[in-house]
């Protein structure tokens, strides 16, 4: 199973935002530049997301956007759930589009159907705090725009030369 890249950029949003300092208010335009993602497509996520009661954004001079809610009030599962367009992992899981031959006498849909609720169970027993509690790491990793800054050692770094 593959999470649509609207799911995926969803929770890297909330993700961000979860991951700031309380004070901070976060811009479409900062998220962009760390992800690397369209402001464009941002724009729609996190207008959705307000919609979904998710953030808030705050208008005028020194605005931005926040978690509505706190981080741990937030649980991945539903956000899959609410973000996803759909969950037919395979044609017979559809109603109307199905035009597999077997569906009747097939046991795949059972065992599909069992696997993504199994899924969906895991995804439940986390909050958005839980997937956070790393803030302090994350922050900094999302204040360097490269992130393979943090994994070379800087070029006066002799460790690793042959001697």
């Amino acid at each position: 199973m593959r999470l649509t890249s609207y799911s995926d950029y969803s929770l890297r949003v909330l993700v961000y935002l979860a991951s700031q300092t309380e004070d901070k208010l976060a811009n479409i335009k900062e998220i962009a530049e760390v992800y690397q993602i369209s402001k464009n497509h941002l724009m729609k996520i996190i207008y959705n997301l307000g919609k979904m009661g998710y953030i808030e954004t705050i208008r005028g001079r020194n605005g931005g956007i926040r978690l509505a809610r706190p981080a741990s009030e937030i649980n991945i599962g539903e956000i899959v759930r609410k973000t996803e367009e759909d969950f037919y992992l395979v044609e017979c899981f559809e109603k109307h589009n199905n035009n597999c031959l077997i569906t009747p006498v097939c046991s795949l849909k059972y065992i599909f159907n069992t696997a993504l609720e199994a899924f969906l169970q895991v995804l439940d027993k986390y909050s958005l705090a839980d997937v956070t509690d790393n803030s302090l790491m994350l922050r900094e990793f999302f204040s360097i725009k490269n992130p393979s800054e943090m994994v070379s050692p800087p070029d006066g770094d002799s460790s690793n030369k042959a001697e």
